[in-house]
Order: C-alpha cells, then sequence, then structure tokens
C-alpha cells in the first residue's frame, strides 16, 4: 500500500526567501509524526507549505498518489488535509455549533462526533468563540478541521501556552483520532518529549533542512540523542 503522504525534496518559501531546502518524508495512513526543531528551524513554514500557503520552490507533494504541489489551499482541503494553524482562526462570532456546521462535509465526523472527543464544547455548543479560553478555543479548531473529514491533519504548536490539564486532554483527543479513527497526523511542537509519546514516527528540522528522522519511540528513549539534536533538555 503506498504511503498516504509523500514529500519528496521540497523547497518551498516566502517570495523571495528560501526557507526548506529539499525536505524529504513519508507518513502512512493512521500514524502520526512529531514535527520538532528549535524556532525558526522551518516547522511552521513546512505545516503551510503542505497546505500551499507558501511558494514552492521545487520537489513535489503527493496526497495517497496524487502530486497536490499545484493545488490551492481550499483544493488540498478538499483533498484531505485537515490544518489547525497557531493562530486557530476560529470565527470568534459564530457559536461552537455554527462554527463546526459552517465548514462541515460529509463523512463520519459530525458535530455530535466532535462533542464526545471533547465534552467542553458540548456543555459551550452555543457560547461565541470569543467566550471560550484559549484550550477551548484549541478543541474547537481542531473540532473544525476533523468537520472537513481529512485523512490528514496537520497541527501547528497546539499545545502553545496551554494548561497542563488541557495539554493532556488535547495529546489524547489526538491519540484517540489518529489509533481509533485511523487518520493521519503532523504535530509541530516544542513540547517534544510529549508529542513523541503519541507519535510513531519523528522528523526533526535545522536550518530548513532534514536533520534527523526515525522512529518516535527510539529518540525518546535516548536522552543523549535528544540532547544533541534538539539542543536543550527535555522536561519528562
Amino acid at each position: 500500500m503506498p504511503d498516504l503522504l509523500d514529500v519528496d525534496a521540497l523547497s518551498a518559501g516566502y517570495g523571495e526567501a528560501l526557507v526548506l531546502r529539499e525536505v524529504s518524508f513519508t507518513l502512512a495512513a493512521g500514524q502520526a509524526m512529531a514535527l520538532l526543531g528549535r524556532n525558526g528551524t522551518g516547522k511552521t513554514t513546512l505545516i503551510n507549505s503542505l497546505m500551499g500557503l507558501t511558494r514552492q520552490r521545487g520537489g513535489a507533494i503527493r496526497l495517497d498518489g496524487s502530486d497536490i504541489s499545484r493545488l490551492r489551499p481550499e483544493q488540498r482541503a478538499l483533498a484531505g488535509l485537515g490544518w489547525v494553524p497557531q493562530e486557530r482562526n476560529i470565527f470568534k462570532s459564530l457559536s461552537v455549533e455554527e462554527n463546526l456546521t459552517a465548514v462541515q462535509r460529509p463523512g463520519p465526523w459530525t458535530p455530535a462526533r466532535v462533542y464526545q472527543l471533547f465534552p467542553r464544547l458540548a456543555e459551550r455548543r452555543r457560547n461565541m468563540g470569543n467566550q471560550l479560553s484559549g484550550g477551548e478555543q484549541q478543541m474547537l479548531a481542531l473540532g473544525r478541521a476533523l468537520m472537513l473529514n481529512p485523512r490528514l491533519l496537520l497541527l501547528d504548536e497546539p499545545l502553545e501556552g496551554l494548561a497542563p490539564i488541557i495539554v493532556d486532554e488535547l495529546l489524547r483527543a489526538v491519540e484517540r483520532i489518529v489509533r481509533e479513527e485511523g487518520l493521519a497526523a503532523i504535530v509541530a511542537e516544542q513540547s517534544a518529549r510529549r508529542v513523541l509519546r503519541i507519535s510513531d514516527e519523528v522528523l526533526i528540522l535545522d536550518r530548513g533542512a532534514v536533520l534527523h528522522r526515525g522512529k518516535s519511540a527510539v529518540l525518546l528513549a535516548d536522552d543523549e540523542a535528544m540532547d544533541r539534536l534538539l539542543g536543550v533538555r527535555q522536561s519528562h
């Protein structure tokens, strides 16, 4: 069976600035990848490039065998990419329920299933987006991405600035989506150990190029490699 995502020698950036340099990796359906690296190494640019939000200079992005490199962002969403950006981009003047139904596409994910995943959202279904806490907004952003019924989720720094109890809830949700629902996910994150625990593969970027690619469990068990590749002692 072919990989769900095949990124081959991808080079991309913004305007004349080249950020990513010949990045290559694959990801199978039903697997999660931790996308790690120091700030400014290209993690967000890679997520944005997969969504078609940067200027691609070379290489190819294939989703389920089809080259999507020339597709616009909305076409990539229709092809099966679900994006949760750092800014969340929820509709703050719409209710939780309206945020979900506004983007709903046919498929197994419905508002009721999102509420099962995040009971907090069910309790706040009539609240406006701007009445939610940061953690609830992040849950809504993830729920809204699921309403597109994607095959691959792209999450950019989903844990940033959130309380530990919310972080744990979000990570459990991502793990469930991958393990039980069979979606693939790429999670760009600073909290390396947390994301490595729920992922199968790891990709570490440095200066826009691949520094390391391997199994999450292997890296997680090697403190010396964690220190060398990520540059800081990661807390447990």
